[in-house]
């Protein structure tokens, strides 16, 4: 006969999951990138663009117009171009919530991408993005590799999207986001309940005349 046991001194039986556990995940998850050396680059645009304002304002234009002007275009134009281009990608930030994933870059959020995820296939941890891989930091495209977003090395999220192409963007605690995502995915996957035609109740057989 098997004894009682006593609830003191044996261990409590494991209890497993069901096959339906997932981690909690947030709502709406975000993180970002941030690359200090673009605030670098950005000093040697705002000092193009300053050469640019002293030439206009010191040069003898009665000597040479022309070589003045060009030189004045040049470095404002150059001085504008830096200073974009890097601000622009001092960091990057990426939101998902429950329809899209976004991208955000710099401080005034441009450029910007937002993709649903009803066209996202997949998504996939890259514990090294570089900009050698897509020729430089920015947003890049490569025919044979897609679309990518990169302001540092390091950590990134791959996306397959729905048309074969991929998405890639440089992103702090990248593993977290893609459990969100694919968490996300997951749910608008999920099949749903067959519904079961309504049944009028039986009311036995009928009396009566008729």
């Amino acid at each position: 006969m098997r004894e009682p046991r006593d609830p003191e001194t044996t261990p409590p039986r494991a209890e497993h999951p069901s096959p339906d556990f997932a981690p909690a995940v947030p709502e709406t998850w975000k993180g970002r990138a941030t690359n200090r050396v673009q605030w670098l680059l950005a000093a040697g645009g705002a000092a193009c663009l300053a050469l640019g304002v002293v030439l206009a304002a010191g040069a003898a234009w009665t000597a040479g117009v022309t070589a003045v002007l060009m030189a004045v275009v040049g470095c404002v134009t150059v001085g504008l171009l830096v200073l974009f281009g890097t601000l622009a990608f001092v960091h990057v930030e990426l939101t998902v919530d429950r329809h899209a994933l976004e991208v955000r870059c710099g401080h005034m959020g441009l450029p910007r991408r937002r993709i649903p995820l009803d066209h996202v296939v997949g998504a996939e941890f890259h514990p090294r993005v570089t900009p050698r891989h897509w020729g430089g930091w920015g947003y890049r495209w490569r025919p044979e590799q897609g679309t990518a977003v990169v302001v540092r090395r390091g950590e990134g999220l791959v996306l397959t999207l729905g048309d074969g192409r991929s998405f890639t963007v440089t992103v702090d605690d990248a593993e977290t986001a893609v459990r969100v995502i694919r968490h996300r995915l997951h749910l608008r996957r999920r099949p749903n309940p067959p519904q079961h035609p309504r049944v009028a109740p039986d009311r036995g057989p009928r009396t009566g005349p008729g």
